[in-house]
């Protein structure tokens, strides 16, 4: 039963461990404060400019489904509302987020990285020319050994003659 939970407590140290979970903790970390500074910009820049249009906050935007809507004399809501201002308001930061997220994080980060790989297939391209040409004349010498052994001619006259005459 030890060995059992030793393992299960190895396999979690290992989880731990992995650079994937201290990559998502610090992208959760950076995440959460980066939703702060969208929805300042949704409350103090985007909702101004929709509440120009009818009221100041997006949150004033609803509808009333069953009238009539309000509060009741004693305090408790009367009627069922919808309030797709908050749904709006909600929608605009997401996308803000993503448009942000995609244009200064994920768009310069897979330009980068296409360089990078640009050069590195550039290397190999150059590595794999020489490797082409070394081996070509490689096949050259042994095509004109075997010729010269075959044939008994090529460079430097006969090859088969041992007298030299």
């Amino acid at each position: 039963m030890s060995e059992k939970k030793e393992s299960v407590l190895a396999g979690f140290k290992a989880f731990l461990m992995r650079g994937n979970v201290v990559d998502l903790a610090v992208a959760v970390v950076i995440g959460a404060a980066f939703t702060n500074i969208v929805n300042s910009v949704v409350k103090g820049i985007i909702s101004p400019i929709v509440g120009a249009v009818g009221t100041k906050s997006l949150e004033g935007y609803k509808s009333c489904l069953k009238a009539p809507c309000g509060v009741g004399a004693d305090g408790q809501p009367t009627g069922v509302e919808i309030l797709w201002g908050s749904v709006l308001n909600a929608t605009l930061t997401f996308v803000i987020t993503a448009a942000v997220v995609y244009f200064l994080m994920v768009l310069p980060m897979a330009k980068y990285l296409a360089r990078q790989e640009a050069r590195r297939k550039a290397r190999e391209g150059a590595q794999e020319i020489v490797e082409i040409t070394e081996l070509e004349v490689l096949k050259d010498i042994r095509d004109t050994l075997v010729a010269q052994r075959a044939g008994g001619g090529g460079v430097g006259g006969q090859a088969g003659s041992r007298d030299g005459f």
